[in-house]
């Protein structure tokens, strides 16, 4: 059987070409990340750069002098922070436990003997303190701990201790889960805080509505027996940005989405229609969402019954129906949108893109999954 050729809708061309022009990526990285072939990239730069005015509409972001000034108030803030900081844990640098090590830090950026006599501690001290041999488990906890803070890291600040640890044991690191977590205490590391979801469904419409066919069956035993679709809202200094995105169950991996400043029902059905694009589904996919005006439109039901979907919807006020989906829309907001200050639209577009598809879909590990990522579930289901 000869190859599916992939395909892209020209939003995800866009933001993807984006993360190389004005994220600063390389494109042997966003390429590797993307699972796209870096010659597919080079020709998609040279098609948008040779008509910027239809590839990138709107005409960019420069800083202005007040929005200048605001980022230094802001970093002039974060210094008073820090010195306050230092003011009230003042006592702590009387310990030489922590003193020593501070001082290891910084040596390559000041001299040891400055360091001295700025922290008040003997240097002949901090050098009887270099020689003196660590112990095989602090040192073990020292390496353990540098792989915890990547891994925090490369989540985004997302992963509390139980996903840090399942991330090191797909590394290959063998320890305990209580372990982890004592370590990542004393580091500061946790995991960010979710807040509450607000529903953007409006079913006050006369619209027909179709029953609940998914029962909150969220685990089908193969790709591209159930979907499910939501929206929600990122607030920018522009104004709302509208996110629909449509989320395979069987690896929840979300396999189409669209960003819009109107929540219309072209919004979900650009969507659904990238989505059919990357995964061409077969005949009797139950696409379920709630009673939204955009889902029960007569343009996105005619578009469900062209592809042979059959239409499922969540009972009226019961968000639960559509779990998966609500899901989706807090990880996201705990882990990136509450951690923004979104100035304008197409930089809240170009964060969400990027964390859909090359964190989201490729890097993050679920539960639910057994540790594993999407990308990784479906190919795995492609190698079976």
């Amino acid at each position: 059987m000869a190859k599916k050729r992939k395909t892209y809708s020209r939003e995800f061309k866009v933001e993807t070409v984006k993360l190389i022009t004005e994220q600063s990526e390389s494109v042997s990285q966003v390429a590797l990340d993307m699972g796209i072939h870096e010659n597919t990239l080079y020709k998609w730069i040279r098609e948008l750069s040779a008509k910027p005015e239809a590839a990138f509409p709107g005409k960019g972001h420069m800083i202005s002098e007040a929005e200048e000034l605001r980022q230094l108030k802001k970093e002039n803030e974060r210094l008073k922070m820090e010195r306050d900081i230092l003011k009230k844990n003042g006592h702590l640098l009387s310990r030489p436990e922590v003193v020593f090590p501070l001082i290891c830090h910084l040596q390559a950026e000041f001299p040891v003997s400055v360091l001295c006599d700025v922290l008040d501690v003997s240097r002949s001290g901090y050098y009887a303190w270099l020689r003196r041999p660590e112990s095989k488990r602090k040192a073990e906890d020292k390496a353990l701990s540098e792989v915890i803070k990547e891994i925090h890291k490369e989540s985004n600040g997302e992963y509390g201790s139980p996903k840090v640890h399942g991330e090191l044991r797909r590394r290959g690191t063998r320890c305990g889960h209580n372990r982890v977590a004592r370590l990542m205490r004393r580091d500061g590391l946790k995991a960010k805080t979710i807040r509450k979801f607000k529903a953007t469904t409006n079913s006050d419409h006369k619209l027909p509505v179709a029953g609940n066919l998914l029962n909150r069956d969220f685990s089908p035993d193969a790709p591209n027996k159930a979907w499910v679709a939501d929206i929600t809202y990122i607030w920018t200094n522009e104004g709302w940005l509208y996110l629909a995105v449509v989320i395979d169950l069987f690896s929840r991996a979300v396999v189409g989405w669209s960003m819009s400043e109107r929540m219309t029902r072209s919004l979900v059905i650009d969507a659904f229609t990238l989505a059919v694009m990357r995964r061409n589904p077969p005949r009797g996919l139950i696409h379920h969402s709630d009673r939204g005006s955009q889902y029960a439109s007569n343009d996105f039901q005619a578009l469900l019954e062209k592809h042979g979907a059959i239409c499922s919807m969540s009972r009226k006020g019961n968000c639960w129906d559509n779990a998966v989906a609500e899901g989706f829309f807090a990880i996201l907001k705990r882990a990136l949108v509450f951690h923004h200050q979104y100035q304008t639209r197409d930089q809240a577009r170009q964060s969400i893109f990027d964390y859909i598809e090359r964190f989201y879909n490729r890097k993050r590990i679920h539960s639910s999954l057994g540790y594993r990522t999407p990308f990784e579930v479906d190919q795995l289901n492609l190698a079976a």
